[in-house]
This record gives structure tokens, C-alpha cells and sequence, in this order.
């Protein structure tokens, strides 16, 4: 099909986006993976395109203590970072590896993806797992977002329509800390049917977050009995909640051994 009609402007600041995202019916333009296909379907059809593609936002630095992701970074960019050779990030660089294909990966961005909250969002479930905050702006200023606070459903988030998260921020971990990723995906659609996010301090506590299992990626608290999981005409609970605690147990043990690996790694 072809989109309906629409305006569309290309931001020259950052101050000008969140002018015109007050317009009503304004929809963001960052990668346009997600976007746009549901616009060629007509299953969004907003009224202003607020193009982002001009604004950078897309710089990956280390800073007190701290590393710093622009919302506008590619899952190419990530894929190649030296800052997620160290095993103690390589969550982040393995699940942008996995993302789609060439084009989408050379596109998508960051931010745009965790805005976007697809159920079965790979990078949400890692962000979760790392304890990411999100920088949130709006013409009224900004603030900070946890991860865990972003997601209230499917495609649902707690951002109001003029805010834009313009940064991800990811606390470093100590020397000796690990991390992974590991999902089964759906052999048509390549999205997550169960993926994992594990992250193993270097004081050996874990953070769990799963995606494709429910209405939104989520922090795994206790076990994966107790967890609520959904089924669908794609995989049963019962199968995915079987799935969960594969990706689980796989990720725990790939992040523990990257974590002993962290202990005596240089860049």
C-alpha cells in the first residue's frame, strides 16, 4: 500500500523538533524502521513527520563513570564500538549484531527502538538488565528515566507525545562484572519468541530481563515459573514460558563466564 498523506520537516535543532512535535498528530522520524512499514500499511497516519536525521544525538562516549549512548546511534554503531568489546558491555554490541538486517541496522536507532516499545524489543530487554537511564526532553526542560519505569505495554510507554529521549545512559560496571544476550527468534519474522538479558555484577548479583514473553520487556523477578507469560497463535505459554528459561539459563552462564573474563581485561 502507499501512506497516506502527510507533512513532513526535517529539524535543524533540537529546539525545533520539540516545537513541532506540540503539532497534533506529529510522529518522530529517526531510523524509520518501525515507522514507516506501519505507515505504508496505513496503521499510523500522522499528520506531521518530524525528521530527526540532522539533530547528531548519535556520539558514544565514557564519562564519569558513565557511558553515554545519543539516542540517534545506529545498531551498526553499536555493533562496532570498541567500548562493547570490554564482556562486561558486550550485551549491547551482541544484540545490535542481531537486529534486523543490513539496511535496518545500518538505520534503526537506539532510541527510536526503546520509544517504539515492541513487545519483543531485543536492545529494551538489554537496557533493562544494564539499569540504563533515559535523558528525556521536552520543551519544558529534561529529565531522567529508568529503563524499568519506560514501559507500560505493548508499543505503550510513560512518554508524554512532545518528549523525545534524546540519550541513553549506561552506569559502567565494575572490573569483574558480565553480560549477554541470547534469544529464540521466530524463523519468519526474526523477532524474539524468548530473549534473555543478563547482567552478573562483579559482586555476583544478576539482573534478568526478558522480551517477546509479554506485553513489554520486563525485569524477571524470582524465577521463570512465577513469571506471567502469554501465548499466541506463534508459541504457546507453555512453550515460551519453556523457551524463557532456556535463554535464561544460557545467558546466566555466558555472562558469568564473560564476567571472570572482565576481571583481567584492557582495552
Amino acid at each position: 500500500m502507499i501512506p497516506a498523506s502527510v507533512d513532513y520537516l526535517r529539524a535543524t535543532s533540537l529546539d525545533d523538533a520539540l516545537a513541532a512535535l506540540q503539532t497534533e498528530d506529529a510522529k518522530v522520524l529517526a531510523g524509520g524502521q518501525s515507522l514507516l512499514p506501519a505507515m505504508k500499511l496505513r496503521l499510523a497516519r500522522p499528520a506531521l513527520l518530524v525528521d530527526l536525521g540532522g539533530l547528531g544525538l548519535d556520539a558514544i562516549d565514557t564519562n564519569n563513570g558513565t557511558l553515554a549512548i545519543g539516542a540517534l546511534a545506529t545498531w551498526a554503531s553499536l555493533e562496532g564500538h570498541a567500548a562493547f568489546a570490554r564482556p562486561a558491555l558486550t550485551a549491547i554490541s551482541e544484540c545490535a549484531s542481531g537486529v534486523g538486517d543490513l539496511q535496518v541496522r545500518n538505520l534503526g536507532t537506539i532510541g527510536g527502538a526503546l520509544a517504539h516499545a515492541d513487545p519483543a524489543a531485543d536492545m529494551s530487554a538489554v537496557m533493562l538488565a544494564l539499569g540504563a537511564m533515559l535523558i528525556v526532553r521536552s520543551r519544558d526542560g529534561s529529565r531522567e528515566l529508568p529503563a524499568a519505569e519506560l514501559f507500560t505495554g505493548p508499543f505503550s510507554t510513560t512518554l508524554a507525545g512532545e518528549e523525545l529521549i534524546t540519550e541513553i545512559r549506561v552506569p559502567l560496571p565494575a572490573p569483574g562484572s558480565g553480560s549477554a544476550y541470547i534469544a529464540v527468534e521466530h524463523p519468519a519474522s526474526g523477532f524474539a519468541l524468548a530473549g534473555a538479558a543478563v547482567f552478573v555484577g562483579a559482586d555476583g548479583s544478576r539482573r534478568v530481563a526478558l522480551t517477546g514473553v509479554g506485553a513489554s520487556p520486563f525485569l524477571l523477578e524470582g524465577d521463570v515459573d512465577g513469571a506471567d507469560i502469554f501465548g499466541d497463535r506463534f508459541a504457546p505459554e507453555e512453550y515460551r514460558r519453556s523457551l524463557a528459561g532456556v535463554v535464561v539459563k544460557r545467558a546466566t552462564e555466558l555472562a558469568e563466564q564473560r564476567a571472570k573474563e572482565d576481571a583481567s581485561w584492557t582495552p
